[in-house]
């Protein structure tokens, strides 16, 4: 009886994911530097590569900015290419 009851309610209302904002995108929005590693860092895997942007949320120009960057800070040495 407790599991018919359990899947009317999962029916009658389905999953919705919400709806994901760039953080990027705003009035009060960080800047994509490649000097700031602390904002960089937060978009870079534990294993050094870079995370897509249909996790961060963040938008496909701003994803190509943010790769851009962290490539810049990699070869210039203020963030490592891959971690051990």
């Amino acid at each position: 009886m407790a599991i018919r009851d359990l899947t009317a309610v999962q029916a009658r209302r389905p999953f919705q994911r919400r709806r994901k904002t760039c953080p990027f995108t705003g009035p009060n929005a960080p800047s994509i530097n490649y000097l700031d590693v602390r904002l960089l860092q937060r978009y870079v895997s534990e294993r050094g590569k870079i995370v897509p942007s249909r996790i961060t949320a963040v938008s496909a120009k701003k994803q190509r900015e943010l790769a851009k960057a962290i490539k810049r800070a990699r070869f210039l040495g203020l963030l490592t290419f891959a971690e051990k």
